[in-house]
């Protein structure tokens, strides 16, 4: 596998090619995604040919945003199986890559030990220190691809989103959790969430 060369690729195409309106589901996401599957391997203790495969699923998995905004994962494997041959990756290699980026669909349930490092680190922003900050930028994106959330409706949605949301390995839970209940805990007091509530928040945060 020529990683590194699969990674210029992919991130030259990621930054001349995606919607400069990708508040959230921009460069720097897919860039943070990979460094937080590069951390859970680590910590999950994931051989070295599977942290490849990770973090080449990390680099592609929000590809598909080049040509569709929603229900894009399929362009995004696409994608990899039409690149990654190039770069020295086997079928089967790419196989496993194709099912880590598939399992980041909202409504996926994964698979394996993989996908469930994919799928914590996709979300891992969601118990650190700017998640007020991030999730702002996705209520921006969304209000510019149609979905426009009053302060109220962004709320339920938020704590709907937290509420249901679960880490699966042992390394996110013990990363992650509890600060996620924290910010959980925080919305439900909230009649609604305007932008600036967002923004004392994350003062609140980083200031700590």
């Amino acid at each position: 596998m020529q990683f590194e060369k699969a990674k210029r690729y992919i991130l030259k195409r990621l930054g001349n090619e995606l919607a400069p309106d990708l508040y959230y589901h921009g460069l720097h996401h897919t860039l943070d995604v990979t460094d937080a599957v590069l951390r859970l391997s680590k910590l999950e203790k994931v051989s070295k040919e599977q942290t490849v495969l990770l973090k080449t699923a990390a680099l592609y998995h929000d590809a598909g945003f080049i040509k569709k905004y929603f229900m894009n994962e399929e362009i995004a494997a696409k994608m990899a199986k039409e690149s990654l041959p190039y770069f020295g990756y086997t079928s089967k290699q790419i196989k496993t890559i194709s099912e880590i980026i598939m399992a980041t669909r909202i409504s996926a349930e994964p698979k394996n030990h993989l996908e469930e490092i994919i799928r914590d680190a996709d979300l891992d922003y969601l118990g650190r220190e700017d998640f007020y900050m991030i999730a702002n930028t996705l209520k921006k994106e969304l209000y510019e691809y149609g979905l426009k959330y009053t302060g109220e409706q962004w709320k339920k949605i938020l704590v709907n989103f937290l509420g249901n949301h679960v880490y699966y390995t042992k390394s996110a839970r013990k990363l992650r959790e509890l600060k996620k209940q924290k910010y959980l805990a925080q919305i439900k007091k909230l009649d609604s969430f305007a932008e600036q509530t967002m923004e004392k928040f994350q003062k609140k945060s980083t200031s700590r």
